[in-house]
Parts: structure tokens; C-alpha cells; sequence
């Protein structure tokens, strides 16, 4: 499993003083990036390759309210892909100082090709590498109709 520390800041709150949506958003986002960075996947090689993640959708869901000054760790398991990766999901979890559960977050994505600007699927070299990444418990292979649980079937399928 993948994990990520942050720490609360000011900026990071809402109204209501505890950690904002868009900062577990964040958190999550920068998470998946370091993790895919150190998996082989940086903003060079990506760049290079003309090839970029694409979020479909994120489901947050939230146990504890946490305040600001207080650290959080955030972790990251692939939780399923397509075989020729076009596809992935990504599993987070939120952890306070004791290692309680106190938010997690299903995400799925795609690849899209930069140029076509239409979903993709990896390129050989990096399908090896995602293939080869550790994964979660309940991980799944991904099918097209698996995308189409949330929302419209991609058009290119």
C-alpha cells in the first residue's frame, strides 16, 4: 500500500473549520501522482508518451471530521484495471495520527491520448509496469460495462 503524508493547513478548511472536500480532493490527487511517479509514470514520461490520467468520478465517504494542525496520511491501492489499461481504479484511504479510518474515496480513471484527445490504451511499456503494481485485496479486472455503473459508456467502445 502506497501512503502519502499531509498536514492540515489553514487553507485546507472550510467553513465549518475541519478539512474541506476539495482539500480530500487534492490530498487524493496528489497522492495518485506520486504514486504514479514513482511507479515509472512522471509528467515527463507521460508528457513524452502524449498521455494523461483522466478522473471519471470520485466517491468520497466520510467518518470523522478532521481539524486543523492535525497530520494525515493517505494511502493508495489499485484496486482494478482493464487488460490493456485503458482503464484503472484507485482505492484511498484516510488516516489520523492513531491510524483510524476516518475517510475513504472509490476513484476510477482513464488514459487519454493528449493528442486525439480520446481514451487510450497503455502503451506496452507502461501496461507492463501497471500490471506489475502491487494491488489491492479486492481487486478486479475492469470490463467497459464496469465504467458504465456510474454514467455513459465511453464513446469509443
Amino acid at each position: 500500500m502506497f501512503i502519502k503524508d499531509f498536514e492540515v493547513r489553514w487553507s485546507d478548511l472550510d467553513a465549518n473549520g475541519h478539512l474541506a472536500n476539495s482539500a480530500y480532493v487534492n490530498f487524493m490527487s496528489h497522492t495518485r501522482m506520486a504514486f504514479l511517479t514513482q511507479a515509472g509514470f512522471s509528467y515527463e514520461t507521460l508528457g513524452k508518451n502524449t498521455l494523461g490520467p483522466v478522473v471519471f468520478y470520485e466517491h468520497l465517504y466520510y467518518f470523522k471530521e478532521v481539524l486543523p494542525g492535525v497530520p494525515v496520511r493517505v494511502s493508495l491501492e489499485l484496486a482494478g484495471m482493464s487488460e490493456d489499461g485503458t482503464f484503472f481504479e484507485f482505492l484511498h484511504k484516510f488516516f489520523d495520527p492513531e491510524g483510524k479510518n476516518i475517510a475513504r474515496c472509490e476513484m476510477m480513471g482513464a488514459w487519454i491520448d493528449l493528442k486525439s484527445r480520446k481514451l487510450s490504451p497503455l502503451p506496452e511499456e507502461f501496461l507492463a509496469q501497471f500490471k506489475g503494481m502491487e494491488r489491492a485485496e479486492n481487486f478486479r479486472w475492469l470490463k467497459p460495462e464496469d465504467t458504465r455503473a456510474h454514467g455513459r459508456r465511453p464513446e469509443h467502445l
